[in-house]
């Protein structure tokens, strides 16, 4: 089977139905975001490979959370798209979960402060933004059905922003605190 199928030379591709949208169609723009932060997700699980500890097998996880949640994404009716969705409250806890093992090492956050650090710190404050901006695409969407989903992105922001923080705290770099 060849990659190309030159049917999205005019602009248009496919919803997982079937349906043919312009590429800048919202639910593309959603699962296109989602797509993007998947790819980073991506590097920055090879960047950190070298640290010995199982505090980094969650992204693994996370990845298969946002694969899932960009085939629901693919779908015209989000009723349609559940059955793609393997997304559950219990994976929002487990950021939660994370988000709370990383914090018990980091100082106090009293400032605002800059992305930055080491490469595998600057990769996680990457991937927040990107995450930040898939969720405000989700959000144009406006569908009440994607709620678990908008709750799983908000929390995976914050746990991206915290990792960062973790990742120069395991680095010995310090924060970047932002002054005015």
């Amino acid at each position: 089977m060849k990659i190309y199928t030159k049917t999205g030379d005019n602009g248009q591709t496919s919803l997982l139905n079937g349906t043919r949208v312009a590429k800048y169609h919202p639910n593309i723009e959603a699962y296109g975001s989602i797509d993007e932060l998947n790819s980073n997700i991506g590097m920055l699980i090879h960047l950190c490979e070298n640290y010995q500890s199982d505090d980094f097998d969650l992204l693994g996880e996370i990845s298969k959370n946002l694969f899932s949640i960009g085939s629901a994404l693919a779908c015209e009716d989000p009723k349609e798209g559940e059955k793609y969705l393997n997304l559950k409250a219990s994976d929002i806890e487990k950021l939660e979960s994370a988000i709370d093992h990383f914090s018990k090492d980091l100082k106090e956050l009293k400032n605002f402060i800059l992305p930055g650090g080491g490469m595998p710190a600057s990769q996680s404050h990457i991937c927040r933004s990107v995450c930040r901006r898939a969720e405000r695409r989700l959000l144009q969407l406006q569908e009440e059905e994607h709620s678990l989903i908008l709750g799983y992105l908000n929390r995976l922001s914050d746990y991206f922003f915290v990792l960062a923080r973790y990742l120069n705290f395991l680095d010995k770099r310090e924060d970047i605190i932002w002054k005015s």
